[in-house]
């Protein structure tokens, strides 16, 4: 029985399946930004960069960090641009929207005896981020690659996951992501069960095999327990 899940943060937790990038560039657009999405997503890209060097970054907030963020990449868009800060307010509130609504997932997971953690490429402050969103009780443990010193798809940052929750193997565990080649690909290349999250529309990259295909996290605590109930008949 898999007793560990192990749960991407900036895309999964906050957003179902939807990166920070797409989701700023949905908003973008609908507040009349015209920068193609390439162009955006490049942007968006060195913003990330830049932010993980910012001095200070690791005393930031969840609500700062997106500020931060925009503030970032308002200074790399073209003259004309629409003023980010409704969309910035708009990101967040959606962010804490899907937070509230996943927050009851977590809580069904811990009930039903998993031990939960956190593996995410951050900036060294996603535990100051989870405990502004008042999620640092639901897991055992973090693992921000700003802090570790290695990021996803490094299979160092999900073994210093994994020994900090006292070395069980990985076939005890899931990893729970929506990028394909940072969370998916590395966690099965170890033996890890894995979850994709990702929209429906968005179609399977070649080659990725995920244990279970979701479009939310709603799906994950069943997910899980069907899955458990296979190994168990086959068993």
């Amino acid at each position: 029985m898999s007793d560990i899940v192990l749960l991407d943060f900036g895309g999964t937790l906050d957003g179902d399946g939807v990166p920070w990038s797409l989701r700023f560039f949905a908003f973008y657009r609908e507040a009349g930004g015209r920068l193609p999405a390439r162009e955006f997503e490049a942007a968006f890209r060195e913003t990330d960069r830049a932010l993980a060097r910012l001095p200070g970054v690791r005393i930031l907030g969840f609500r700062a960090t997106i500020e931060v963020q925009a503030s970032l990449l308002a200074a790399l868009l073209p003259p004309g641009s629409p003023d980010l800060r409704p969309v910035t307010e708009r990101f967040y509130q959606d962010s804490l929207a899907t937070v509230e609504r996943n927050r009851a997932v977590l809580a069904e997971l811990r009930a039903a005896g998993h031990r939960l953690g956190v593996i995410a490429n951050f900036s060294g402050n996603l535990a100051r981020c989870l405990d502004e969103l008042g999620l640092t009780a639901c897991f055992e443990t973090i693992a921000d690659s700003g802090v570790v010193g290695v990021s996803k798809p490094d299979p160092r940052i999900f073994r210093a996951a994994l020994d900090a929750l006292g070395g069980a193997g990985e076939d005890h565990c899931w990893m729970v992501g929506d990028n394909p080649d940072a969370d998916i690909r590395p966690a099965t290349a170890l033996g890890c069960s894995t979850a994709w999250v990702a929209p429906r529309a968005r179609p399977l990259p070649p080659g990725l095999q995920p244990t279970v295909r979701l479009t939310s996290l709603a799906g994950l605590p069943d997910a899980i327990r069907d899955h458990e109930r296979v190994d168990t008949r086959c068993g």
